[in-house]
């Protein structure tokens, strides 16, 4: 006849861990959780920033007038093609405010592109932090946990001086649980840190060629009128 207090369902386990292993396993499944949120948003928003920047470009392109975009765009772009493109054309304006150029405006055009461009990698860049410290460290917090479960199984033999299974089944049970869940949020995390990196390196290389063609575009305008 089985033992009615051999319970090996998750909850059980958890309940009956030590309660060390419970705050390993409350970390690590926050830290899952965590991981899988950053993964949807970056997914949805680096979607959603490729869509916008390919539509984008061929508006600047189309050989409409910049300022009449510029105009439409405003002073709250909505996507990182239409603040790079809004953060030259207000450092032109500012070039020629009075009637006359500004000393200096080539050079304070491409600082400020350049500064637009570190600003939108940055911004694609949250939650990468998270993700790589997920992958690395979550193996080794299961496998704390592990080895304290194991730990246990071994002070219970060492207590009832009973070396049979179901003494040592709970404690190894749960240790293997830990390690089972530091794997389940590791894998994720590393996963999606990889293939976030070299998206946002592609995205980080399609708005500078855009800034950089468009730097060229104005620079041509300073070379129009003389400057």
């Amino acid at each position: 006849m089985s033992d009615p207090h051999l319970d090996f369902s998750v909850m059980a386990l958890f309940w009956q861990a030590h309660w060390v292993v419970k705050v390993v396993v409350i970390l690590l499944l926050m830290a899952s959780f965590w991981s899988w949120a950053i993964i949807i948003q970056k997914l949805l928003n680096l979607r959603s920033a490729r869509v916008q920047a390919a539509g984008f470009e061929k508006i600047v392109w189309s050989g409409q007038s910049l300022d009449d975009i510029y105009d439409k765009v405003g002073k709250a772009p909505a996507n990182p093609m239409e603040r790079i493109f809004s953060t030259g054309m207000n450092e032109w304006r500012r070039s020629f405010e009075n009637g006359t150029l500004v000393p200096g405006s080539r050079d304070r055009l491409s600082l400020s592109m350049d500064v637009a461009i570190d600003r939108e990698v940055e911004r694609q860049e949250r939650g990468m932090t998270f993700l790589a410290t997920t992958g690395a460290i979550s193996p080794f917090v299961g496998l704390f946990g592990t080895v304290w479960g194991i730990k246990n199984s071994f002070e219970s033999i060492a207590v009832s001086q009973n070396t049979s299974l179901s003494v040592v089944a709970p404690g190894i049970a749960e240790a293997l649980g830990a390690t089972a869940l530091g794997l389940l949020a590791a894998i994720p995390a590393t996963v999606a840190f990889n293939y976030f990196s070299g998206q946002i390196g592609k995205f980080s290389r399609r708005i500078e060629q855009f800034a950089d063609r468009f730097t060229g575009l104005l620079s041509t305008e300073f070379d129009r009128r003389g400057v």
